[in-house]
């Protein structure tokens, strides 16, 4: 799975001034000091700043790391149509499937906000709850199409997993081209693992690789 990435948001709003400074303190490590800017824009409904001190929590700066209130600030954005919000609680909530029984079925849930909303990653973590039955029932079927999605978007890992599919997929129609299309994609995004696929393929059929 992929971590949570650690980036501070921009935003053009009636509080503009206050946020960029916000963000100026942040990227200075004045982390209290943004923090405190961030709690008034956030407590006025600000989804960027909400997402800005889940950031901060998740990550320890500023304050002590608290995942349960990194999981607070996230939901509120998430909830305001925040989709990187919604993408990053929905990987904490996958991170938490072995303590909460109902955890899966949140990641699901905003999974598909998230990806409704754009982001690639979404589809490919959604679909490996396909593939492999996670929160919802098994269907490679399903899988296989979100993991289409995601890699026609431009998801290096999808384009692996894609590839993967098409070249030794169970209930796949097979394409070894199309694999190896893919596989050349991941690879040229710079996604390493992608080069062990394609010798593999290389060396079970080799006339797919002569370009």
């Amino acid at each position: 799975m992929r971590s949570i990435g650690i980036f501070i948001m921009l935003i053009v709003s009636m509080y503009a001034n206050d946020f960029d400074k916000a963000v100026a303190d942040y990227n200075k490590g004045a982390y209290i000091k943004a923090l405190n800017t961030f709690y008034v824009l956030a407590k006025k409904g600000d989804d960027k700043a909400q997402y800005n001190i889940a950031i901060m929590y998740a990550n320890g700066q500023g304050l002590k790391a608290n995942r349960s209130e990194a999981m607070h600030w996230y939901e509120k954005s998430a909830k305001q149509g925040n989709a990187q919000a919604q993408y990053n609680l929905a990987q904490m909530y996958h991170q938490a499937g072995s303590e909460d029984a109902h955890a899966y079925e949140k990641a699901k849930y905003w999974y598909e906000k998230a990806a409704q909303n754009g982001v690639m990653q979404a589809y490919n973590n959604l679909a490996s709850f396909y593939m492999e039955g996670i929160g919802v029932e098994k269907n490679d079927k399903k899988a296989f199409e979100l993991f289409q999605k995601a890699a026609n978007m431009g998801d290096s890992a999808a384009q692996v997993n894609v590839a993967v599919l098409y070249a030794w997929g169970d209930n796949i129609v097979h394409d070894k081209m199309k694999a190896y299309e893919n596989l050349k994609k991941a690879l040229n995004a710079g996604k390493s693992e992608a080069s062990e696929y394609l010798d593999k393929l290389c060396k079970e059929s080799a006339w797919v690789c002569k370009d």
